[in-house]
């Protein structure tokens, strides 16, 4: 297992974004011992465990987004819980709740499955709206309260919620204020060829079922060095001209031609701190304007809400944010 990387002393700049460069590419590797290409989707799951928000996975059944969250949690010693989102789903079930204890005759809490370091939220759209906003406290405050009594979850503290786009009976649509608070929303798509090649070999290989298989991940960093990361990588320089591109950005998706409701100031929040974690990932320690532009989909795509002529026209929010991102000229820095 690497070192982890000291939280009690800050690093110089350049030698702790070469740890946290190593580090990062440790956990990557080790990701992709499991899963079989999605190179962009890892990426953008990095981005958003660097930056300590939250991921919305969306995609058809069978690409592995359970997979790809399972093997996350390997790479590091920390908690993982998955919940099973389902129609009879309580909020109890999920924050937890008081028992009362005949023998000492007082109540006590019992810990739900939320109170842990990686949650997986399985299907969440299958639950009513009443159980997906149980999630809302602790997404946003790190906290859960249970008969008025607030308990911090641990930290690094990380929900991946995955849902089905296509199948609509016996699922809720989550709402706008439970989509903001997930920093992205990472769409998987159908391998390639040569992926789907890899993929039938590599699952049927002397191996009996279809049990999702993360023996091959290693254990590579600690709870703690997670935490070291997110907070390296909140120093990540970023110029004013990209505060104020961003800014241009947000804006514009609320007067933009085709935009019924466009994003709120989080947007914007969400949007440097996951450019930040972006130019990490390629090994710099300051933001350029690509890493807004590579980013700004995932960020954006669940934040804006489109005029129904363009969804009958069928067009989708990564057209038109495409379209809007072409007409806002990016600072030359």
């Amino acid at each position: 297992m690497l070192p982890p990387v000291d939280a009690g002393v800050a690093p110089s700049v350049k030698n702790g974004m070469a740890r946290a460069i190593e580090i990062v590419q440790a956990i990557r590797q080790e990701i992709s011992h499991a899963v079989v290409g999605q190179t962009e989707v890892i990426d953008q799951v990095m981005v958003a465990l660097l930056a300590a928000g939250h991921v919305l996975l969306e995609g058809v059944p069978g690409l592995g987004k359970t997979l790809l969250v399972q093997a996350l949690a390997k790479t590091f010693e920390g908690k993982f819980a998955r919940i099973q989102f389902t129609p009879d789903l309580m909020p109890s079930d999920v924050t937890g709740h008081a028992l009362y204890d005949l023998k000492s005759e007082e109540f006590k809490i019992r810990k739900g499955a939320i109170f842990t370091h990686l949650l997986l939220a399985d299907e969440i759209n299958r639950a009513p709206a009443k159980t997906q906003a149980a999630l809302l406290e602790v997404m946003q405050e790190l906290q859960v309260t249970i008969e008025g009594k607030s308990f911090p979850v641990p930290l690094p503290f990380m929900t991946l919620a995955t849902q089905n786009p296509i199948e609509q009976e016996g699922t809720y649509p989550l709402p706008e204020a439970q989509l903001d608070r997930f920093l992205l929303k990472i769409r998987l798509n159908y391998p390639s060829e040569q992926e789907e090649i890899q993929l039938l070999k590599q699952v049927t290989a002397a191996k009996v079922g279809e049990r999702l298989d993360v023996s091959t991940v290693a254990k590579v960093v600690k709870a703690e060095t997670i935490i070291t990361l997110q907070k390296l990588t909140a120093t990540v320089k970023v110029d004013e001209r990209i505060y104020t591109y961003v800014n241009q950005i947000i804006r514009a998706t609320r007067t933009y031609t085709g935009i019924s409701v466009g994003a709120g100031p989080r947007g914007g929040i969400s949007l440097i701190r996951a450019a930040r974690a972006m130019a990490l990932l390629a090994e710099r320690n300051f933001v350029i304007p690509d890493d807004v532009k590579n980013i700004a989909l995932a960020v954006l795509r669940h934040r804006i809400t489109l005029a129904p002529e363009l969804e009958i026209e069928g067009l989708d929010a990564d057209n038109v944010l495409l379209g809007l991102l072409e007409k806002i000229d990016a600072p030359r820095l």
